[in-house]
């Protein structure tokens, strides 16, 4: 069947929440995705940061049917192999003593929200959380979510979430009241716009932290597992959280999402207060420690920082030579965005169809600029491969 058909069978029947491309993906391999109708893609989105190793890695692949084939399901009244196994690599290579294991970004950072106002004092609810920020869809993820085009038509949302001034360390501790118990923030915001936050702010929000005895919450759902060149980005920043949120590249494709804690903050999780059916699946887990182990390997990170500065590289070449549509890049490791001018914005959703009808997907953050996600695996010849199609169609639309 063609890709037009399956849509047609689709659009009968899916609750219409997807501005959908019209394509059927039907098989991936690496950084490359064919649809039914056998036209090929060059991926750099990677499933919005999930298939980091790139689609159908064969370890992966192996682990999953290795795991399937012995045990699926037994829910967390169990203990499994898989789980331990990838908690031990999570607390070993991070700041945590704890784990808790979920299925998805926006349930770790419900996690997240539990455990900071559970471990605080009474009377300590509220979370501060940044303007420009994203952290998931259900109604606390998204009170958190500080962009009022997610609130439209959800309201009233759950109380005790309050945005501070993106940037503005002097704003964000003047709405620090008796009633706040932590803050939120991504090191970098992918859906804002790839947006980093500068080490200096960070440094900042944790001395905010410590003067004021409150939480702090790094999301790192988008920007975690790699994406950055380090294994978590707070490792960049030359500060610790007290609680860090993973989903996405844990189990590349796989649904899992994890909230990790010091045991001091995890000591407030006792047996009912927090709990998942399907969290720490032995298959998702399975998956998750062979990218982890991957990860680790000697010089892959080393790798994604190199090529993640070959692509800014390159998208700076493509701003100097369209200074009408596009300003630079910014980003960290293999998450880039080339920020666009006035004009290039208007452009925007006309770049990414256009980069779609020629094979290669991206997408438009924060209404401001072009977002790259390739698999942490792709090469700088499939680099090259993407700015030459990039670069042909801003010929275009430049006129």
């Amino acid at each position: 069947m063609s890709n037009q058909e399956w849509i047609t069978r689709g659009d009968a029947l899916f609750m219409q929440t997807y501005g959908r491309f019209p394509a059927v993906m039907v098989e991936g391999r690496g950084c490359r995705l064919k649809d039914a109708d056998g036209k090929e893609y060059l991926d750099f989105l990677s499933g919005i940061a999930v298939c980091s190793l790139g689609h159908c890695y064969p370890p992966i692949t192996e682990a999953i049917c290795r795991q399937a084939a012995t045990l699926l399901h037994v829910s967390n009244l169990y203990y499994t192999m898989p789980q331990t196994e990838l908690a031990e690599l999570l607390v070993a290579n991070s700041f945590a003593d704890r784990v808790f294991f979920c299925n998805s970004g926006a349930e770790a950072n419900e996690a997240a929200i539990k455990l900071a106002r559970k471990a605080s004092p009474a009377g300590r609810y509220e979370i501060i959380s940044l303007e420009g920020s994203f952290h998931g869809r259900t109604l606390a993820t998204v009170a958190a979510t500080g962009q009022k085009k997610f609130h439209e038509g959800f309201e009233p949302l759950p109380e005790g979430f309050r945005h501070a001034p993106f940037g503005d360390l002097a704003a964000l501790e003047a709405m620090i009241t008796p009633a706040t118990c932590a803050i939120l923030c991504e090191p970098l915001q992918g859906e804002g716009g790839v947006r980093p936050l500068a080490r200096e702010y960070l440094q900042g929000i944790r001395a905010l932290c410590d003067r004021h005895g409150l939480l702090l919450l790094f999301d790192e759902v988008q920007v975690g597992m790699g994406r950055t060149g380090s294994l978590f980005a707070y490792e960049q920043f030359g500060i610790v959280p007290d609680i860090l949120t993973l989903a996405k590249a844990l189990g590349n494709g796989l649904p899992i999402g994890a909230m990790l804690a010091a045991e001091k903050v995890a000591a407030a999780f006792t047996p009912g207060t927090h709990a998942s059916t399907f969290g720490g699946n032995p298959v998702a887990c399975a998956a998750a420690v062979v990218a982890v182990r991957t990860m680790l390997a000697e010089g892959f990170l080393a790798g994604v920082t190199a090529k993640g500065r070959y692509l800014a590289a390159r998208l700076d070449e493509l701003a100097q030579r369209y200074p009408r549509l596009a300003v630079r890049s910014r980003g960290l490791g293999l998450i880039q965005g080339l920020l666009l001018t006035d004009q290039g914005k208007e452009l925007g959703p006309r770049i990414v169809q256009g980069l779609f009808r020629q094979g290669l997907l991206a997408n438009f953050a924060g209404n401001i600029a072009l977002r790259f996600l390739p698999p942490l695996i792709v090469t700088e010849a499939e680099i090259d491969e993407a700015m030459a199609i990039l670069t042909a169609l801003f010929a275009e639309v430049a006129g």
